[in-house]
C-alpha cells in the first residue's frame, strides 16, 4: 500500500457527505435497499462499504454462507451487520460510537427481517461488550486515515473518516482477540489511504501481527484506491485456529 494520504482531504469528504444536497434517505447496495439517517456515514458517497462486502464474501457473484456469531465495531448504517445475519449468522452484535448509527443499524435490521438476530449497541469500541462475550468473527470497518494525535473531532461523523494518532486502532489491536472464540478470527478493513507501516508497528507492540487475506482496487473519482481485509493474530502462535465458517475462503479473490 502507498503512503498516508492527507487527512484533511478525508475531513473534506466527511463534510461533503454530511451536507450533500442530494444525500438520500435510502440507498441501494448489494441488490437491496437500506435506510440512511442524517449524521451517519453514507455508503453511496464511498466505495468502501461495497468493497468490504465483497472482501468479506457477503456480496458479489457468489456470496458465501456464514455461520456462528458476528461482532462488528463501527456498524454505521448496519449494512455489514445485517448482511451477516442474512447470510446465516445466528447472533450479530453491532457496535457504534454514534447513537444515530445505532438507530440506523436497528432500523435496517427491522427492514430486512433480522431484528431478532441483530443487536445494535452504543459503544466506544468494545466498551459495552461484556468480558468473556466471544464471537466467531470480530470485525472493524476502521476509520483508517491517520490524523495528528492532537486533532479534535468537529462532529461525530468525522469519527468514521479519521483516527487521531491511531488511538482507536491501537485499542482495537490490543483488545480484539479477547472477544474471539477459539477457532474464530479478528478482522480489520483497511485502505491505502491509511498508514499500514504504523499499523503493523502497533500490532507488533501489542504482541500481534497482521495478515492480508485479500484486497481490491477500485476507482473513486479521479483516484484508484486499494482496500484490504486484514486478519489479526497473536504473533507467538500465528492463526488462532481454523475458522468456524467458510466465507472468506469461498469468496472470489
Amino acid at each position: 500500500m502507498s503512503a498516508t494520504k492527507n487527512y484533511e482531504r478525508s475531513l473534506e469528504r466527511s463534510r461533503a457527505s454530511l451536507h450533500h444536497e442530494e444525500r438520500p434517505r435510502t440507498f441501494a447496495l448489494a441488490g437491496v435497499e437500506w435506510h440512511l439517517l442524517d449524521g451517519v456515514f453514507a455508503p453511496p458517497f464511498s466505495a468502501s462499504t461495497s468493497v468490504a462486502m465483497e472482501l468479506l464474501g457477503l456480496a458479489g457473484p457468489a456470496p458465501a454462507p456464514w455461520r456462528g456469531s458476528f461482532l462488528e465495531v463501527g456498524s454505521g448504517t448496519g449494512v455489514i451487520a445485517v448482511s451477516a445475519a442474512l447470510a446465516g449468522c445466528d447472533r450479530v452484535t453491532a457496535l457504534d460510537i454514534s447513537e444515530q448509527a445505532v438507530r440506523n443499524t436497528a432500523l435496517n435490521a427491522v427492514r430486512h427481517g433480522v431484528a431478532d438476530r441483530v443487536r445494535a449497541v452504543h459503544s466506544d469500541l468494545f466498551q459495552a461488550v461484556a468480558p468473556g462475550d466471544r464471537h466467531d468473527t470480530v470485525y472493524w470497518h476502521s476509520n483508517f486515515v491517520l490524523a495528528p494525535p492532537e486533532y479534535r473531532y468537529a462532529s461525530v461523523h468525522e469519527r468514521a473518516y479519521v483516527d487521531p494518532g491511531y488511538g482507536a486502532h491501537r485499542r482495537y489491536l490490543a483488545e480484539c482477540l479477547s472477544y474471539v472464540t477459539p477457532g474464530g478470527r479478528a478482522l480489520l478493513h483497511f485502505s491505502e489511504r491509511g498508514d499500514l507501516a504504523t499499523l503493523e508497528a502497533m500490532a507488533a507492540e501489542c504482541g500481534h501481527r497482521l495478515r492480508e487475506l485479500r484486497s481490491r482496487t477500485v476507482r473513486e473519482g479521479a483516484e484508484s484506491v486499494e482496500y484490504a481485509l486484514l486478519e489479526i493474530t497473536a504473533a507467538a502462535t500465528g492463526r488462532r485456529g481454523a475458522p468456524s465458517r467458510p466465507p472468506l475462503a469461498a469468496a472470489a479473490p
